[in-house]
Order: structure tokens, then sequence, then C-alpha cells
């Protein structure tokens, strides 16, 4: 009788019986002359269970309506979506069940559309030949791809172990890097075959905790792709560079021919071969410097005192010597060591870096010597980073791009590694490493 009423409609209704139920049972009683007392008394308890029946009969839908919608926000709190409501109301609790039953269809419908995107996501990375771990500020590893499975634990999982535990296992040379934290491109040997990889970092605060990115990418094989692009542009830049210099000279040898026939032109024939010593001189310097890059002979290795090594390099090039020498010689090749370090003071020099805040450390241990350098120039891009060690790549105007790729060949030779990274608050660190 009430459906057609709202809430507000019913419980007016129920009152207004209430009222005339509560009115109607005493008069009743009075035209029986009973006592006036009893009769008010007798129609109250008469009337009570009436609206009590009544306010049953309103409140008892309500409450399994309201109880069935309590239940479904908790489910909702619960972070589940799949339970919908009967919806046979036509009031204002008819209009909330539908309405909660339109949110949970709405919330079903992104929960699945977020659990696709997160599966094409994860099946992007799991593909991804880059090594992707996710590390939280406990250095537990939470996520792992394929890729750095078999890279740093043959392909077993890696998830829930931490870096202390699983490093370990790694190749020394990149478990050092990423516990060091810090972007940069190393290389190490696998065997006869020396790899070389680029890591890098980030972190973020993910649900009030700080975690750590690592990604490290594979560039042995793009090094490959790209040194041989790098040898077909070497080949037109020696064309082009000797083309330079042997139209000229083949030009002022013509003038000096001319000049010679003619008499009083002594100064003038003096200026012409000036001008021939010179670009020959330029086109020497050019080729013994490719020369130099392919023809590196094998390392020649004995006993060096390090202060020795010290004393050869101080002429050469300014430079500040940090910390103490290794009591045990080293054991190399000094010349080619040497050319090396020239090469990175030289580097240092033209990115800015004064004598003072190009330092060189050397130390040693059981397993090798390592020689590191370090400036306060203007460092790397991460593109640059990337590509420093290929031959004849330089973002300098006269740069030919050998100075760190023969560093790269010198330690590869001797079997080492080599290893760059920018240096916080500016700079870069290069580490020479070599076995005994």
């Amino acid at each position: 009788m009430f459906k057609q009423f709202s809430i507000e409609g019913r419980i007016a209704a129920i009152s207004l019986l209430a009222v005339i139920v509560g009115v109607s049972i005493p008069v009743i009683l009075l035209r029986f002359d009973i006592d006036t007392h009893l009769a008010w008394s007798g129609g109250l308890l008469l009337a009570m269970p009436t609206v009590l029946l009544l306010l049953r009969l309103v409140t008892g839908p309500l409450n399994h309506t309201l109880t069935a919608l309590e239940s479904g926000l908790l489910n909702f709190r619960d972070g589940d979506f799949s339970i919908s409501l009967a919806t046979k109301r036509s009031d204002q609790l008819g209009q909330l069940t539908q309405l909660y039953n339109e949110v949970g269809e709405i919330l079903r419908r992104e929960r699945a559309h977020i659990y696709q995107r997160e599966l094409l996501l994860d099946t992007v990375i799991q593909s991804s030949p880059q090594s992707l771990l996710l590390v939280d500020q406990g250095d537990h590893i939470i996520y792992a791809n394929s890729s750095s499975r078999h890279l740093l634990n043959n392909g077993k999982p890696i998830q829930g172990l931490t870096l202390e535990r699983l490093l370990p296992s790694c190749p020394q040379e990149l478990a050092e890097a990423i516990e060091k934290g810090e972007d940069g491109l190393f290389s190490y040997s696998d065997g006869d075959n020396p790899q070389t990889l680029h890591i890098g970092n980030s972190t973020f605060v993910l649900n009030a905790q700080r975690h750590r990115l690592i990604v490290i990418r594979e560039m042995t094989r793009e090094l490959t792709r790209a040194e041989v692009q790098v040898w077909k542009k070497v080949i037109r830049l020696i064309s082009h560079e000797l083309n330079n210099s042997l139209a000229p000279i083949s030009s002022m040898a013509h003038s000096g021919k001319m000049l010679i026939q003619q008499p009083g032109k002594a100064e003038a024939l003096e200026k012409v071969f000036d001008i021939i010593a010179e670009r020959c001189q330029h086109l020497t310097e050019f080729t013994q410097g490719y020369a130099r890059f392919a023809k590196l002979p094998a390392p020649s290795c004995e006993t060096v005192q390090w202060q020795q090594l010290i004393d050869r390099l101080a002429p050469l090039h300014q430079f500040t010597l940090r910390g103490e020498l290794p009591s045990r010689p080293g054991h190399f090749d000094p010349v080619q060591v040497e050319q090396a370090l020239l090469n990175l003071f030289k580097n240092a020099a033209e990115a800015g870096s004064d004598a003072e805040h190009t330092e060189l450390r050397i130390s040693a241990d059981a397993r090798g010597q390592e020689l590191m350098v370090r400036d306060r120039g203007c460092g790397m891009s991460e593109k640059v980073l990337q590509q420093a060690l290929l031959p004849f790549y330089s973002t300098k105007p006269q740069g030919v791009g050998l100075g760190l790729a023969l560093c790269r060949e010198i330690v590869d030779a001797h079997g080492g590694h080599i290893q760059l990274h920018n240096r916080p608050g500016g700079g870069l660190q290069i580490s020479l490493w070599l076995p005994w």
C-alpha cells in the first residue's frame, strides 16, 4: 500500500495512522460506557502493537536494502566489485541501489581495462632486450624481467631476493657497477668475448617508499653495428682529408715550378714550400693517429714501479695524484698504459678541468690494479656516454674520436675493463682495471 510513496511519505502516513488509531480506540471504548482513564489506557495499549506492526511492514524492506548496500560498500572497500544488488524498488532507495550497480559496473570495466594494460606492459617489458630491476628501499627485488634473470642469475627467478644475495652470482664488474648505483658505461670479459654494458639508475617514491629502477643495456652488438657504420664514415673522412691536403700540395707544387723560372721570387717560393710542408705535416699527423689505432701491438707486460710511471707522466701533462701508491708494483705494458692515461688527461683538459681537479688515483688488490682519472669538466650527456667508446666518434669540432677508443683497445688487450660515468657535482670518472 505504501510502495507508491517516498520514504518520508511512508513515515508520515504511519504517524498519521498511529494518531488515528490512538484516538479512535478510546472513542470506541467510551461509547461502551467504560471509564475514561481506562479507555485511554486501553486504547494506547491496543494502538501500540498496531503502530509497531505498521512500522515493521515499512522498515523491514528498508533495513534489508540498507543492509545490502552496506555489504556492497564493504566489498568495494575490499576491492571486490563483482556484486550487484536487485533493484525492485522505485523509491529513493531503489534509485540509490541502481546508482550503486552503475558505479560497480564502471569499476569492473576500469579494473578489466587496467588489467589488460598491465598485461600488455608486462609482456613488453618481459620481451625487452634491456634488463630491468625494480628494487625497494630495503634492497629487495620486487620486479625483474626475463633479460635480467638470464644476465644476473642464469635464468633463475630473482624476484624477492636482495641485491646482497644476488650480486655474488653476477660477474664481478657488473656487480660492482650495480652496487655503486651510478650511471655509466663499463666492459668486462665473458670468457673470450668482451662485453660492453650501459647501466642507468633512477629513483622514485612509490607507496611512500623509495624505489630504485636499474636498467642494464647490452651495448656489444650495437657497438659492433655502429663500428661498421663508423668504418664507412672513416673511409669517407680519410678520402676527404687526403683530397684537402693533396689538392693544395699539387697546386703549390705547380706554383713553385712557375716561380723557379722567374728571377727574384725566392721569398714567394719560400712561402710555397712552407705551405707544402705544413700540409704534409698535418697529413702525417692525421694518418699516424689512425695508424696507431689500427696497428696497436699486443701488450708487452712487465713489472712497473708506480712512482716511475708518475715521473714519466708528470712532464707530459699536469695532474694531481690522490691517495697513496700501492706497495705492490704494477704489471702491464708501460708504454700503452702511459698513452691511455695521457689521452684521458688531454680529454679532461679539453673538457675544461684544470690540473688541480684532474686527479689520478691508483689502487690494487688481489684481483688486479685500477687506475682512475677524475676531472671536473663538463661531463657527458646520456647519449654521448653510450657512444663514447666508439672509434672515431667525437663531439669536438676538430676531434677524430680516437682517445677513448684507444684506451678501450689497450685495456681490452690487457684483459681488463674500462668504466665511465659522470661524477656528482660535474665532471667525469674513468676507471681502467687491469688484471695481474
